[in-house]
C-alpha cells in the first residue's frame, strides 16, 4: 500500500477531497518527523509509539566482502504498535 492509496481510502471515507486528504497527511507526517528530529516521544493512542534511539558507535563487517566498517554514532527512529494494532493484525491473519 502506498501513501496514494491511504490518501484515496481516507478521501473516500471521510467526504474532503484527495487535494485536501493528501494536504492533511503531509502535514502529519512533516509533524512527526519534525518532533522525532527534536528527539521528542509521539504517542498515538490505538496506534502506536514513535521514538528515538540511540546507536553507540561499533565495528561491523561487510557479509559480502568481509571487510571490517566502523559505524558511527547515531539515533534512529523507532515505533513501536499499540497493542490493539498488535491484536487487529494478528485475528485478521489467523
Amino acid at each position: 500500500m502506498t501513501k496514494q492509496d491511504i490518501v484515496n481510502i481516507v478521501s473516500n471515507s471521510t467526504g474532503l477531497t484527495k487535494v485536501e486528504t493528501e494536504a492533511t497527511m503531509n502535514g502529519i507526517m512533516s509533524a512527526i518527523v519534525e518532533a522525532l528530529a527534536q528527539k521528542e516521544h509521539i504517542e498515538l493512542r490505538g496506534f502506536g509509539t514513535f521514538g528515538v534511539k540511540h546507536r553507540k558507535p561499533k565495528k561491523a563487517r561487510n557479509p559480502g566482502t568481509g571487510e571490517t566498517v566502523y559505524l558511527p554514532e547515531r539515533y534512529v527512529p523507532t515505533f513501536k504498535p499499540s497493542k490493539r494494532m498488535r491484536d487487529a493484525v494478528s485475528e485478521s491473519l489467523n
